[in-house]
C-alpha cells in the first residue's frame, strides 16, 4: 500500500490524534449540544488534518501555506470551543489541561510546516 506525503509528516500525525481525542472527549458531552458545540468541534478538528493533507497536494509553496494557514485557523477555532466547553464545565479540568497541550503542539507544528512552505 502506497502511502501518501502528507501521512509522513509530524504535524498530519498530531492531528489525526487531535482529532480522535476530540470525538473520545466530547462524547459525554449532554445530548443537547450533539448538534452544537460537539459538532462544530469536530468539524473544526477534521478541518486542521484535511487542511494538512490537502496542502500537501498543492504544487506551489504559495498554495500549500495557504492551507496551513486554514488548518491554524482551525486550530484557533477549536481552542476558542474548547475554552468555551471548559467554561460549562463539559470537561474534568484535566482533559482541558489535556487538550490545550495538544492544541498548543499542534499550533506549533502548523506554524513549523508552513515555515518551511514560504
Amino acid at each position: 500500500m502506497n502511502m501518501y506525503s502528507f501521512e509522513k509528516l509530524e504535524c498530519w500525525q498530531h492531528a489525526r490524534k487531535l482529532a480522535v481525542w476530540i470525538y473520545q472527549s466530547t462524547s459525554d458531552f449532554p445530548e443537547k449540544e450533539r448538534f452544537g458545540l460537539v459538532s462544530q468541534m469536530r468539524r473544526a478538528a477534521i478541518s486542521v488534518a484535511s487542511n494538512i493533507a490537502e496542502g500537501t497536494s498543492r504544487k506551489t509553496a504559495k498554495d500549500q501555506a495557504h492551507f496551513s494557514t486554514i488548518a491554524y485557523g482551525s486550530a484557533i477555532e477549536l481552542l476558542n470551543q474548547l475554552i468555551i466547553t471548559n467554561d460549562l464545565n463539559y470537561l474534568s479540568n484535566q482533559l482541558y489541561q489535556q487538550g490545550r497541550e495538544l492544541l498548543e503542539r499542534q499550533t506549533i507544528l502548523i506554524s513549523k510546516l508552513r515555515a518551511t512552505q514560504i
